[in-house]
């Protein structure tokens, strides 16, 4: 039986060559992408900016409604095709995208690493990423085997193929697939498929290609359960990852003990967060998580 840890678990992403979180604070926060800063939003940045003034090629600047909007301001010249970045052997694309961020989540960098470290010594593993977006997890997955790609978005799934090209990685086994992540799955189930790893990333809100239409309180209850039945007791982790919504990491851990009951391993709960670079960097929290896995 999959025990739950009660305890939360601080996931902490550090900055690397291409990326680093350089300060934060005022509901803001200074970032690096090569050799481009960017200011965005960040209500959970509470505390005062450790430097006084933050010089940024551009900054979003968010609208009145809180569930969107807004847009980019440029100081400096920005390439509006983007530019090229890395994370270990993953190359990829950033870019300023109307939806405030860049095209990849940097705070996924250490599940990245730890999808791979589960996956290790797992020939030809098979990996289902939903929710999949532009490709960087999938890309640092397929080393282990194949992997199916979901996403609603037909724009991103062009993007995740152009990052497998930029990174080298087009001729890996991964099936590029323009769907809705809960009708795939639950396609899946009734195909009987299993998988070794699972790695979903539900938006609060979002559009199937065909008009089908997610919430996340109703919805992932249901999603959760059908890749409950994609995993057995040989698979090797779930990960889930929820942003900007009013929701503790203990409800997520409590709702995979309840569907992983049956299965052996252990689950676990709690932040992703980043350090700001430097010695006194702090840990900027976000999004929550729930994971389970045979560890």
């Amino acid at each position: 039986m999959a025990q739950l840890a009660q305890d939360p678990v601080i996931l902490e992403g550090h900055g690397w060559a291409d990326y680093g979180l350089v300060d934060s604070g005022h509901g803001r926060k200074l970032e690096r992408y090569g050799p481009y800063r960017f200011i965005r939003p960040e209500p959970q940045a509470m505390w005062t900016p450790r430097q006084a003034e933050w010089d940024a090629h551009g900054e979003f600047v968010p609208g009145s409604d809180e569930d969107g909007g807004g847009r980019w301001h440029f100081a400096k010249p920005v390439p509006r095709e983007g530019w090229p970045l890395a994370w270990e052997d993953v190359r990829f694309t950033a870019q300023c995208t109307p939806f405030r961020h860049l095209g990849f989540f940097p705070d996924m960098a250490p599940v990245w690493g730890w999808m791979r470290g589960e996956l290790a010594g797992k020939a030809d593993a098979q990996t289902l990423n939903l929710f999949g977006y532009t490709g960087v997890g999938s890309l640092a997955l397929s080393g282990s085997g194949p992997v199916a790609h979901v996403d609603a978005s037909k724009k991103s799934v062009a993007q995740a193929r152009e990052n497998a090209a930029l990174a080298g990685m087009e001729d890996r086994p991964i099936r590029w697939l323009v769907d809705d992540a809960a009708k795939f799955t639950a396609r899946e189930v009734r195909r009987e498929r299993r998988y070794d790893g699972i790695i979903l990333d539900p938006p609060k809100f979002g559009r199937g290609p065909t008009g089908e239409t997610w919430r996340l309180e109703e919805g992932l209850p249901g999603l959760v359960g059908d890749c409950r039945k994609l995993l057995d007791a040989d698979s090797r982790f779930l990960f889930l990852t929820v942003y900007a919504v009013r929701m503790s990491s203990l409800a997520l851990g409590g709702l995979l003990a309840e569907l992983f009951a049956d299965l052996p391993g252990t689950i676990e709960h709690g932040d992703l967060a980043v350090r700001e670079d430097g010695p006194d960097g702090r840990l900027l929290p976000t999004a929550i998580f729930a994971r389970w896995s045979q560890g």
